[in-house]
């Protein structure tokens, strides 16, 4: 009896000193963050989230002017398809035979009769530069663009303006002496520019234009053309509502006379060498 009393000690002894042993190999505390090293690791996190929107909005930016272009690329066609669709139903109405529409009453149809016909290349003047120009009409081009050089930004009361020079080439024709003139305008916008090289902005102003039957405020963008054929690109925003491109012409108005210039009979010497490389 003694025997077993010792042997049932003993291991409850071995029991005890067991569970001591478990509940000290528990795993061991997390130490503390300093209010400090708290706020560090809050302004890492501030940071990396503010980068992270940074990018997203910049993604976002890129995909709205993405879809921009193509809703005008969509209305465009829309509008051919919708032509294409009328003449269609004409030719059927016709039992499929070919149908004589006059011009006069085609311009009718599309909205047009009240619309100037430009060429493809044409005589513009700026009245308040005192020159008449070269243009280069181009409805791929959405805004219309001006050539000028040493281009300046300044503010005159309170709002941005723009300084210039007309940037003109050796075979370029204008009025003597209207090439080394200033002009000054205020700026209407700034357009951004995507290219290879990266990304920059350029100057809107508004200048009046005349052009055959047409005298209207145009809006330019102001960029270096001197390495071009035109002075002049006339976009889209300029044709809207007031004219329409015969591709097949050139020069269908008549040159615009200043004070200075050449008179406008002589407009078809200027003029023939434009016609050559049209050909060609």
């Amino acid at each position: 009896m003694r025997h077993r009393l010792l042997q049932s000690g003993a291991l409850s002894l071995v029991l005890l000193l067991a569970g001591c042993a478990i509940q000290g190999q528990g795993p061991d505390p997390q130490p503390v963050l300093t209010p400090d090293e708290f706020a560090m690791r809050i302004d890492r996190l501030e940071a990396g989230m503010a980068s992270r929107c940074d990018a997203q909005q910049q993604l976002l930016d890129q995909q709205l002017h993405r879809q921009a272009l193509l809703d005008t690329e969509v209305r465009e066609v829309g509008s051919l398809l919708r032509h294409l669709r009328a003449d269609i139903e004409r030719l059927e109405r016709a039992g499929g035979e070919p149908v004589v529409i006059t011009r006069e009453c085609v311009a009718d149809e599309l909205g047009l009769a009240n619309k100037a016909v430009v060429g493809r290349s044409e005589w513009v003047g700026l009245p308040d530069v005192g020159t008449y120009l070269k243009a280069r009409v181009d409805s791929g081009a959405n805004t219309s663009s001006l050539s000028a050089t040493d281009i300046t930004r300044f503010e005159r009361d309170g709002e941005d303006w723009v300084r210039f020079k007309l940037g003109l080439g050796e075979d370029d024709v204008a009025v003597e002496g209207v090439a080394d003139e200033w002009i000054e305008a205020p700026v209407e916008r700034r357009v951004r520019i995507l290219q290879a090289a990266g990304e920059h902005s350029r100057p809107v102003v508004s200048l009046l234009m005349t052009l055959g039957p047409i005298r209207e405020p145009v809006e330019f963008t102001l960029n270096d053309r001197t390495h071009l054929n035109y002075p002049v690109l006339l976009g889209r925003r300029f044709l809207m509502d007031i004219a329409v491109i015969d591709v097949a012409e050139s020069y269908l108005h008549e040159r615009p006379e200043f004070p200075g210039g050449r008179p406008a009979e002589e407009a078809e010497l200027d003029e023939a060498g434009d016609r050559d490389d049209d050909e060609a």
